[in-house]
């Protein structure tokens, strides 16, 4: 898969080893109508296939980040649906990675620029590293239409910020600001609007630098272990680490130029 015009609902670009994904209905504070979710699906399922790309960096055009689903197009489907819905939508979560793709081994770094709403926050929760700018704000507003987060909402709030902040967002549905966010551990940290992009970049290079097995065997293992009794928690993390350690050829490389002191990127008296 290309990149396609600008006037495509979402732009995807690969550049090197970054696959750069742009919500791009600015006018609709890029809400997801149908045609955008489909068309989502279809580039997460080709950024987890394509092994030319390493890393995802998703942000939103204009003034927010994405304002949930465009009910206009979702809601005539669930209104009086067929009692199967629900079995169905098991596998296709909204946008792409809320379900069903939410395993993708690659890191996904999201820049939240603006109103990050109900499914548009359950997008942002989905990716695994958030960097809000000053001027990004979140909500689930979900309540206020007579309905509650079905696409990963409850259940990542509750594991990132715990049951009590969760509840906070969820039944209130009142919207915060992007230093709440950071204060409750959902964004790793916020920046000016003009440089989001560039620390998102950052970011991403930082990621880039190190060991393309150990990156996405980590990723996979803190999935694993989320809920997970302690002493099974950390008997799948030896597993998975370990079998990086035998198994990926780099690792003796990387550690021949740790001890010469050779390595790129090093931290000074490490």
């Amino acid at each position: 898969m290309t990149a396609v015009s600008p006037e495509a609902k979402v732009l995807y670009e690969k550049r090197g080893e970054v696959a750069y994904i742009t919500l791009n209905r600015p006018d609709a504070k890029n809400a997801i109508d149908l045609e955008m979710h489909e068309r989502l699906s279809l580039i997460w399922a080709d950024f987890r296939d394509d092994d030319s790309v390493r890393v995802a960096l998703l942000t939103g055009n204009g003034d927010a980040f994405c304002a949930g689903a465009d009910l206009k197009t979702h809601l005539p489907l669930w209104v009086g649906a067929d009692a199967d819905l629900p079995r169905r939508k098991v596998t296709d979560g909204f946008g792409g990675i809320t379900r069903g793709l939410h395993r993708i081994r690659k890191p996904i770094v999201a820049a939240v620029n603006g109103w990050a709403l109900a499914g548009g926050f359950e997008i942002a929760l989905a990716c695994d590293i958030r960097i809000a700018s000053e001027n990004a704000q979140f909500g689930s507003f979900e309540v206020r239409r007579g309905l509650h987060p079905m696409d990963g909402g409850i259940v990542r709030l509750v594991n990132m910020c715990g049951l009590s902040t969760a509840m906070d967002i969820i039944l209130t549905g009142n919207p915060f600001d992007a230093e709440q966010a950071q204060r409750w551990q959902l964004v790793s940290r916020v920046v000016p609007h003009d440089q989001l992009i560039a620390e998102a970049e950052a970011t991403v290079a930082s990621i880039l630098r190190n060991d393309r097995v150990a990156v996405e065997s980590a990723k996979d293992t803190a999935l694993e272990v989320i809920g997970r009794r302690i002493d099974d928690a950390l008997a799948v993390e030896a597993l998975l680490g370990y079998s990086v350690v035998a198994s990926n050829p780099t690792v003796k490389q990387r550690l021949n130029t740790f001890y010469e002191r050779t390595d790129e990127g090093r931290v000074s008296g490490v």
